[in-house]
């Protein structure tokens, strides 16, 4: 009985409905020429430089969604280990990444669009380095967002800072760390002690001076990257100043610095990037800041560090979250319940729709942040809108897939546990908040923004709520201290509406795609910025845009 019950599966009605090889998700797949979206805005950003730089993203779309998808998964599931002593005893502290680990590095230096060598070129003809550095992160962020902050969170920024503020030989040794661009020498910030990562005040870290460098003592309760080349360490100065240091693995002389791995942490997700706890026992470094309270200060030099940061974490969220949705359409193609595709049913497609909408806001924001122009605000808004979108892309996809999502065989299991990172590094919500309430009050960081929005906006309904945030921002300004703090989540929020709806609109004046971008516009504001009535929208006409937002969206 049992034997005729497997043999009746391989044929007929039920052999259609269980082939297996109809389920191909995302990984296999060309990324770039998957997605209509990406190819839009590499077309505008590129300019001129478009024709020279689409081989080279072809190949990188190959790359991303064969090589480095399938070493993710195998890295998730063998992921770093500790070395804390070697064969005598001795404290090595030497993390041990698995051989997919390396293998997916070694590809992605050989496609970096990050070195310098790539951007000479890209500039000598035509394109723009940073909006193809974009594009590498983002590709990367849909397969490994662990991979993206093991390659160098920051690195950028230990480079230029370093340039600016370290001693002659110690930026000869960050230059050698980084000669093939920011991501190959694998950076790593150290903020997090056990009172937490956002309360300065109870910093316990200490450097005190020595020569032209600094020795530093303390404990870093959750380091990323600890496997990393160069670290960013916030430690207090002896007058009680928080500022930012270098800390390299090996001192001037050759010898072993003083940073000891206590324990690797044994994570829900981002497997792929060795996070632990890290000792530093009066380890030399060397000071990333100026004096005093202006943008090269400690200070000023760590807003620098953090809004870097965001903007990376915001790009991970969006990474996530569109992997999510091609993940839910190719699934949602092959499924078939109630004697049809999934694709083809209602509700389903309604979810799928507006998915497809909220992805293309988010990125829209975190190009902006990363190509656009240099708004303070924009990182804390961008990271509060596009890190939330990862966690419930993932879940929509789940559940899109039933049973099978909650299986770590498929990609989505792993895409959720991955996705709840992106709201606590750098900042929870909150945290967010109160930078934006910074911002606001120290710096006025306001006006600029709302400029920005005013030359975005185009239609009367996203004009009108720019003009409905200006009264907001006033009337939160005239509230009580702590009523107005309560209530800088909604005020926030609101801002990142009107910053996507107004980018979204931007977007459909470029004429890039036959109008389609006007319809995702259309629909995203109508979704976050307009009066649904007193019936919630059920009564407006009946309208039916998924093939279009579909096509545009992703090429399967």
């Amino acid at each position: 009985m049992g034997r005729y019950l497997i043999e009746a599966f391989d044929r007929g009605e039920r052999s259609d409905r269980y082939a297996t090889e109809r389920y191909q998700g995302a990984a296999g797949r060309n990324w770039w020429r998957g997605d209509p979206t990406l190819r839009l805005l590499m077309r505008r950003h590129l300019g001129d430089g478009f024709a020279w730089a689409e081989p080279h993203l072809d190949a990188l779309g190959e790359l991303m969604g064969g090589l480095v998808a399938e070493c993710a998964e195998e890295t998730d599931r063998n992921p770093p280990r500790l070395e804390k002593y070697d064969k005598w005893g001795r404290d090595i502290s030497q993390v041990v990444m698995p051989p997919s680990f390396h293998t997916a590095r070694q590809a992605l230096m050989g496609a970096n669009f990050t070195s310098p060598s790539f951007a000479a070129q890209a500039r000598a003809n035509g394109a723009d380095p940073a909006a193809l550095g974009a594009a590498w992160t983002y590709l990367l962020d849909q397969a490994d967002i662990g991979m993206g902050c093991a390659l160098g969170t920051g690195g950028d920024m230990v480079v230029s800072l370093a340039e600016k503020h370290a001693p002659e030989d110690v930026r000869d040794r960050v230059r050698e760390i980084f000669a093939d661009g920011y991501y190959s020498g694998e950076a790593a910030q150290m903020f997090t002690e056990r009172s937490g990562g956002s309360d300065l005040a109870a910093l316990e870290t200490e450097a005190v001076p020595e020569g032209d460098a600094w020795l530093l003592s303390g404990f870093k309760w959750f380091a990323s990257n600890a496997n990393g080349s160069a670290f960013v360490v916030l430690a207090r100065m002896p007058e009680g100043a928080v500022a930012p240091f270098l800390v390299l693995w090996e001192r001037r002389d050759g010898s072993r610095n003083g940073v000891r791995i206590r324990r690797l942490k044994d994570k829900l997700g981002t497997r792929s990037v060795a996070s632990a706890e890290v000792e530093f026992e009066r380890a030399e470094a060397f000071l990333l800041a100026g004096t005093g309270s202006g943008e090269g200060s400690g200070l000023g030099t760590m807003m620098k560090l953090t809004n870097a940061s965001r903007l990376g974490v915001a790009m991970m969220g969006l990474g996530v979250a569109r992997r999510a949705l091609v993940e839910a359409l190719c699934y949602a193609r092959s499924r078939e319940a109630f004697g049809r595709p999934l694709i083809e049913q209602p509700l389903m497609r309604r979810r799928l729709g507006e998915l497809i909408v909220e992805v293309e806001a988010a990125q829209a924001l975190v190009f902006d942040g990363h190509v656009g122009p240099r708004l303070r605000l924009a990182p804390a808004l961008i990271k509060l809108r596009t890190a939330r979108l990862g966690v419930t892309a993932a879940s929509d996809a789940i559940e899109v897939h039933g049973g099978n999502g909650y299986i770590e065989q498929w990609p989505v299991a792993r895409l959720l546990r991955d996705a709840q990172v992106n709201p606590i590094w750098e900042g929870g919500d909150n945290i967010l908040c109160l930078d934006v309430r910074r911002a606001m009050l120290k710096e006025r960081a306001h006006l600029p923004f709302l400029d920005h929005l005013r030359t975005l906006a185009t239609s009367d309904l996203v004009r009108g709520r720019v003009d409905d945030l200006t009264k907001a921002i006033e009337a939160w300004s005239a509230l009580e201290h702590s009523v107005a703090e309560e209530r800088l989540y909604p005020l926030a929020q609101f801002m990142a509406d009107v910053y996507a709806a107004a980018l979204l609109e931007d977007q459909a004046t470029w004429g890039l795609d036959d109008g389609r971008k006007s319809l995702v516009a259309r629909l995203y504001a109508e979704a976050h910025l307009a009066d649904q009535g007193p019936l919630r929208g059920i009564d407006r006409p009946a309208e039916d845009p998924f093939e279009e937002l579909v096509a545009g969206a992703v090429s399967l």
